[in-house]
This record gives structure tokens, C-alpha cells and sequence, in this order.
């Protein structure tokens, strides 16, 4: 009856579930969390009625299992170190808690990706070796410094791993320092061949430097948006050159300073997977790669399986997409949600990334000439007021209940319903789901010898968690 007392704007949600309720089956063991716009009911517990004649099946098969899942997460960039850094201690401890942490209110954020030195989020670009005489070179890297990163990200990411100390952090450089480069410039350019040597040396600085911090880097890609030169900071590096500069460079340099960071190529969108299949026909890079990384503002998702089809020893990653502000909830939820959790995991990405952790009303800080101007954080600060935007409930239907070390399993390819399943450490079973058509599916998920009969609303997203 507490039911009747809810919103009027959950009406109709109400009216169908008393309608089921005479050919419901008694309530079973499973754990099921909506998020429906057209609610709204925004990433909340829902309890379960079983509506008895389901027409369509969904069957799991945990006995077929594809990749290990590293997580789900986001980017922490200067700027989201600078909001969270502006909030009380009290307010950021909360949010911090509520992101990384590990009991019922948090959603559980195991993974993030962080920027060599400044991307396009930054307030200005620079690098950990920039030099005051535009005209000067340092080989030696003697005046390597983590310089403006050790004033907020650095103090941010401590606060992180002091809440979550198995977090993983893969980082992305935007841009070697502008005097490798033959245009001298943090825009644009590429890494000039007689410094490749001293830049798998400051890519080796960056890691040591960190780890001295107490911060461990578990992946490296070699270079954001290699195929995008446009931006501020940027780099343009093609195939050749990154084969050439991991397979005679990056590589051994890790190799001989002990260092275990994962090498990751690519990092850019799913329209070029001849990129990341020509650095690995490489025989000297070969070896030192770890996987290949994807964006998704261009081409397919698809594209993830043709590269790991010609490489199946080698990991896939999604690292990045991002949400235009102001966001649109409906929108943004139904296509991230198919794309990436369930269309990236489901062509074998480890990880799923968005871009990026906070924002702020103004959406600053950005870099000049081709800083993103309209990037939507996950979570919007305003002082000490959050406001919690698409991102943030498209990652939590995954990092809440989706652990590290989870394996994807096998499920069924449904029209109008796309969805993804893992097995977890623990054994539980996850399944995520979306409900792509203009009414109200009716399902069985079934398992083995358990049967569930559920139901999932018009444009909305479902998580299941069973034993």
C-alpha cells in the first residue's frame, strides 16, 4: 500500500505492477536496480514481480566465458581534481565515499584514466619537461617535473586509493614536450624520430615519479587521439611510428628500468582498426603490447571484435566517450548503454570508460584552441552541490555490481532488448539490459535450473543480480 504514496510521476510504473500482481509468481532470490527517465527513477532498487507469461527468453550459459573484466570508470582530469579540491573536506570525503567506495550507498568506480601531463581538460597545456628557451632541448630530461599535476591531481588521487586502494589507473599522454617535436608546439605535430629515446625515457620518469607518490600506473596507452592532431595538446602519430618507437624504444626502456605498466596502443575510434592490427604485425613491438584502446566517435563497435579476432591473445580496452552538455538523459542513457557497456563488453573490452569524472556549471577548466568546450562530467560540483548526470548512472549499472576480475558469459542476442552478462568472483550473476522498444518487455532470464520471469520499462535500463 506504501506504494500509492509515491510521486504521481510514478503512477503508471505503480498501476502495471498491481495489475501483474494476481498472475505474479511469489517473489525469488534476485536484485534488480532500474534507471527509467520516463519515471524518472534514477539508479534505484526496485522490488521484483514476476509476471508469469513472459513470450521471450533470455538464457545465460556461465559455462561459455569470453574476457576478464578490469572495470568500469571514468577519466579524472585536472579540471574534475580542481572541483572536487574547491568543495569542504567533509563534502568531498562524501562524494569520494560515494564514487570509490565499497558499501551500499557507493557505485563502486574500480578504474580510471588519467593524462601524462595536460590534455585538453587542463587550464593551460603543458608538459612534465617544458623548457623557459623555446628554442632549448633536454635529452637528459634534467628538468623532468610532475610540476602542476602535484597542486590536484595528485592530492585528488591519494584520496582516491586511501578510499579504494586496489583502483587501477591507466594513463594517456596528449603530447610529448613541445622541443621533441617538429612543429614545437603542444598542438599538433609529431614526435620527431631523434627523441623517440628520450621520450620513452620521460614515459619512464612519469611512471617511476608516480610510484614515489604511492600511485601505480597499470597501463600506459602510447598517445591520445593518435590520429587527431586537432586538438590542444595533441600529437599526430601514425602506425609506422608507433611500432617503431615501442618495439625499439618504449619497450626496452620498461623492460630495463623492471617496469610491469601495461603497453596500450591505439586509443582512438573504432573507424581505424587497420591502426592498432598494423602496430601488432609489428615483430619487435610485438611483445611489449598488452592490448589495443577504443574510442567510439567514429565508426563501429564491431570494429573492437576484427582487431581482436587478428590478435585474440592481445586485450581489448574502451577508454573513452563523452556526454554533451547539458545531456539528455533518455538519449544518452539508451545509446551509451547499448554502445559501450553492453556493445564494448560484448566485443571483448576489459574496460568501459567515459569522459569524464566531474564538471562544473561552467564547464572549465579547458585549453584554448581546441579544449573541449561542451564535455559533461559525470557529476556536475557547484560549491558543495552535486548534481549527478547520465554518465554517472550509465557506469553505475556496471561498477556497482560488474567486480574486477568478473568474466563475461554468454547470453542471447535480442531484438529491441540488447544486454550483457557476467559471472563474478563470488559466483553471483550479473545481467544488464535495455529496453530499446516503445513498451514494456516481459522476459524470462533463465539459468540452469532458475527461472526468473521479469519485466523491464520502455527506454529503460535494468541490472540483475542473482546467486
Amino acid at each position: 500500500l506504501g506504494a500509492f504514496f509515491m510521486p504521481m510521476k510514478r503512477l503508471s510504473y505503480i498501476l502495471l505492477l498491481i495489475t501483474c500482481i494476481a498472475c505474479a509468481k511469489p517473489k525469488q532470490e534476485i536484485e534488480f536496480w532500474l534507471t527509467d527517465p520516463n519515471q524518472p527513477i534514477l539508479f534505484e532498487k526496485q522490488d521484483v514481480y514476476f509476471i508469469s507469461e513472459s513470450e521471450q527468453s533470455l538464457a545465460i550459459d556461465s559455462e561459455i566465458i569470453y574476457q576478464e573484466m578490469d572495470g568500469f570508470g571514468f577519466t579524472l582530469s585536472q579540471g574534475s581534481a580542481q572541483h572536487l579540491l574547491g568543495m569542504s573536506d567533509s563534502a568531498r570525503l562524501d562524494l569520494l565515499k560515494e564514487l570509490f567506495g565499497d558499501d551500499e550507498k557507493s557505485i563502486r568506480i574500480p578504474y580510471l584514466r588519467l593524462s601524462v601531463a595536460a590534455s585538453d581538460l587542463n587550464e593551460y597545456p603543458f608538459s612534465y619537461n617544458d623548457l623557459s628557451d623555446s628554442l632549448g632541448v633536454d635529452p637528459e630530461l634534467e628538468f623532468f617535473t610532475l610540476g602542476p599535476d602535484t597542486l590536484d591531481v595528485i592530492p585528488i588521487l591519494k584520496e582516491i586509493i586511501s578510499i579504494n586502494p586496489k583502483i587501477q589507473l591507466m594513463a594517456s599522454p596528449w603530447s610529448p614536450p613541445s622541443w621533441m617535436k617538429d612543429n614545437r608546439d603542444t598542438r599538433g605535430g609529431s614526435l620527431l624520430e631523434e627523441y623517440e629515446a628520450s621520450y620513452a625515457q620521460y614515459l619512464v620518469k612519469y611512471i617511476k615519479a608516480m610510484k614515489a607518490q604511492g600511485i601505480t600506473i597499470h597501463a600506459l596507452t602510447i598517445q591520445n587521439e593518435p590520429l587527431h592532431p586537432g586538438n590542444n595538446p595533441s600529437l599526430l602519430m601514425l602506425p609506422e611510428q608507433q611500432a617503431r618507437f615501442i618495439g625499439q624504444h618504449l619497450g626496452p626502456a620498461f623492460e630495463e628500468a623492471g617496469i610491469q605498466t601495461k603497453i596500450v596502443i591505439y586509443d582512438h575510434n573504432a573507424d581505424r582498426p587497420d591502426y592498432p592490427i598494423t602496430v601488432l604485425e609489428d615483430s619487435l613491438a610485438y611483445p611489449y603490447i598488452d592490448g589495443s584502446a577504443f574510442h567510439l566517435y567514429g565508426g563501429k563497435i564491431e570494429a573492437l571484435s576484427e582487431v581482436h579476432q587478428a590478435f585474440p591473445d592481445k586485450n581489448i580496452y574502451f577508454t573513452e566517450q563523452w556526454i554533451g552538455a547539458p545531456g539528455n538523459l533518455p538519449g544518452d542513457l539508451a545509446w551509451h548503454t547499448k554502445n559501450l557497456i553492453i556493445g564494448a563488453t560484448r566485443n571483448w573490452a576489459k574496460t568501459v570508460l567515459e569522459w569524464n569524472l566531474t564538471s562544473n556549471p561552467t564547464l572549465t577548466p579547458h585549453t584554448d584552441r581546441g579544449g573541449c568546450d561542451r564535455c559533461l562530467g559525470a557529476v556536475t560540483i557547484d560549491g558543495e552541490e552535486v548534481t549527478r548526470n547520465p554518465a554517472y548512472y550509465i557506469i553505475a549499472h556496471a561498477s556497482k555490481f560488474v567486480d574486477p576480475g568478473s568474466v563475461r558469459i554468454d547470453s542471447p542476442e535480442i531484438s529491441n532488448l540488447p544486454n550483457v552478462a557476467f559471472l563474478r568472483p563470488d559466483r553471483k550473476r550479473v545481467l544488464i539490459a535495455l529496453n530499446e522498444s516503445s513498451e514494456l518487455q516481459a522476459f524470462q532470464i533463465k539459468e540452469g535450473s532458475k527461472v526468473f520471469d521479469v519485466s523491464l520499462p520502455a527506454g529503460s535500463v535494468g541490472t540483475w543480480i542473482w546467486d
